[in-house]
């Protein structure tokens, strides 16, 4: 019995050992958090009961060459509540439904929901705002944010593009400059109590918002202005799908103007236009986004008789053509087993390599394509730049799709002489030409001038890198010349300006699929055509008519040219005129 006792009385003895153990552990332990990690663990403790309310960065503007704001902010407010702080839920219920044209249920909803803060309206424009935070209502919160505003409403949409509800780029410029732009957002921090409710009286702590950068384009809004006006015009006067303009400096690639008609309202961009119908969210956005897409960089198209431009270059600078040489046109070509119609259908009889471009004649740039051969002209169009993009700083840019150099024969080589059975972009065929009559240097078509913070004083210009020679000053001044009188006395006469010298190019081009008789008009033209400061490109989408690219479009880039040349400072001669 004796024995039992004193194995309990040890068994109790060890136990307590082995807690007074444990005790000392646990208060070593403690005193080690209470001491060395103490500060640690305090900022844990802070960071747990710590909320924050975003406040949004001013995105930084969009400005056109001229220092013309084309895309800025406007001051808007949030609205929100703290339930532990409303002293009369009744009455911030009904002066928030007032001031805010909200149904009073439900405010009151979110004004008895027990959270940290809940949102009662976003984008309250800032006298609204202005007015609630004077009222001083406990357990109101207004807070300022930014919303985009285009002052132009739907000038430039596609190529602006627009922001979304976070104030982050959805498409265009706002999207491919969007590091650049969107500036880094401040914050308010408050103390939350375990349950997460803001503590009423707290001190706040505020980090300021930086705004982001001014963003200078090569855009010039008088001429967007006379360009879209133009497309409008001809858009109506011809019951058109659509009218795109191209402006460039063929020097250094710069974009004064790119217009698609209809344009849409950047202010409203997700309302469909006059006659859209959506029966699904899916169908809606697949409008949308055929809405906002850039036919001049993300469609692709056969461009016809203007690309005889390119395939008379390769030709002279390879030396397999000359201005004097001959050419008959019977009005059509036989290449193997095809039968090729020149537009004229009695053809133009005998005519120069001058004349024949002059005419627009389909036999004589296909005669050009045979001397060439696939090989050497496959090398050209890769030498031009044509086998890639051009590199704009938009995104979304498509590619020209061509045949494989195996798979092009004769009928395939004589097609695409005079710019037909492939595709390019319209922006592609402007900068190509760009680069023929600049003197022979492959110029990067862009927008972007300059990013700059007037706060910080930061500045940034953009560089284009060189793309190098694409062919000879000595075939460049040529296809000068020829261009000249193609406006002069030939297809494109149209275009004519008294007192200034034009060059250009008229084309005429079939849709597929060909048996729905549907065609794409247009003319690309410079000047003045010695020297080009300038080079214009419109098409004109299933007009209605008349539809030759010489009768329709060479007008309006004459009417265009005929505005914006004095505007440019480049004078007329009134000798020539």
């Amino acid at each position: 019995m004796e024995r039992r006792r004193t194995r309990h009385r040890e068994r109790i003895a060890l136990l307590c050992g082995l807690l007074c153990l444990c005790m000392a552990g646990l208060s070593g332990r403690l005193f080690f958090l209470m001491t060395w990690k103490a500060d640690a663990y305090s900022g844990m403790a802070k960071e747990l009961h710590q909320r924050e309310r975003t406040l949004k960065a001013a995105r930084g503007r969009i400005l056109d060459r001229n220092g013309t704001v084309i895309a800025d902010n406007r001051t808007v407010c949030t609205v929100s509540v703290v339930h532990n702080q409303i002293e009369d839920p009744k009455m911030v219920a009904e002066t928030l439904s007032r001031e805010l044209s909200l149904p009073i249920q439900e405010i009151e909803k979110k004004v008895e929901k027990y959270t940290a803060r809940e949102i009662i309206r976003t984008n309250v424009d800032k006298e609204t705002g202005d007015r609630i935070r004077d009222m001083g209502l406990a357990g109101v919160k207004v807070d300022e944010d930014y919303k985009r505003f285009y002052p132009f409403d739907e000038m430039a949409s596609r190529v602006l593009g627009f922001t979304g509800g976070d104030n982050q780029g959805i498409i265009g410029l706002e999207v491919k400059y969007e590091e650049w732009l969107k500036g880094q957002n401040g914050m308010i921090l408050t103390l939350a109590d375990a349950a997460g409710v803001e503590i009423a009286n707290a001190a706040e702590e505020r980090i300021e918002p930086t705004a982001g950068n001014d963003l200078t384009v090569s855009l010039d809004v008088n001429l967007q202005q006379y360009a879209q006006q133009a497309a409008l015009q001809v858009m109506e006067k011809k019951s058109a799908n659509r009218v795109s303009v191209i402006i460039m400096n063929p020097k250094n690639g710069e974009i004064l103007s790119m217009v698609t008609v209809p344009e849409f309202n950047l202010n409203d961009p997700f309302t469909l236009p006059a006659g859209g119908q959506a029966e699904t969210p899916d169908k809606k956005q697949e409008l949308l986004n055929q809405m906002w897409r850039n036919p001049c960089i993300n469609d692709t198209y056969e461009p016809g008789s203007t690309f005889k431009i390119i395939t008379a270059a390769a030709g002279l600078e390879e030396g397999v053509v000359a201005l004097e040489d001959t050419f008959s046109c019977p009005g059509f070509r036989i290449v193997e087993d095809r039968r090729i119609r020149c537009h004229k259908a009695g053809g133009h009889g005998g005519e120069s390599f001058l004349q024949g471009m002059m005419n627009s004649c389909n036999p004589v740039l296909i005669d050009v394509g045979q001397r060439l051969g696939v090989d050497r002209y496959y090398r050209y169009f890769e030498q031009f730049g044509l086998m890639g993009k051009t590199g704009v700083d938009l995104p979304g840019e498509a590619a020209t799709i061509m045949h494989r150099k195996e798979n092009m024969g004769a009928v395939e080589l004589a097609t695409v002489s005079f710019g037909q059975s492939f595709q390019i972009t319209p922006l592609q065929l402007i900068t190509t030409a760009s680069s023929i009559i600049n003197g022979g240097k492959r110029v990067t078509p862009h927008f972007a001038i300059k990013v700059e913070n007037p706060s910080t004083g930061f500045v940034h210009e953009f560089e284009q890198k060189e793309r190098g020679r694409i062919l000879s000053e000595e075939t460049s001044g040529t296809m000068r010349y020829i261009l000249e009188q193609v406006v002069a006395e030939g297809s494109g006469k149209n275009a004519k300006l008294p007192g200034y010298r034009i060059g250009g190019k008229t084309a005429t081009s079939e849709k597929l699929p060909r048996s729905r008789k549907k065609y794409i008009s247009s003319f690309l033209g410079f000047a003045p055509a010695d020297d080009p400061q300038v080079i214009a490109l419109v098409t004109i989408d299933e007009p209605e008519g008349i539809y030759y690219g010489g009768t329709i479009a060479a007008p309006v880039i004459g009417g265009i040219f005929d505005n914006i040349l004095p505007y440019l400072g480049i004078e007329r001669d009134q000798s020539n005129s």
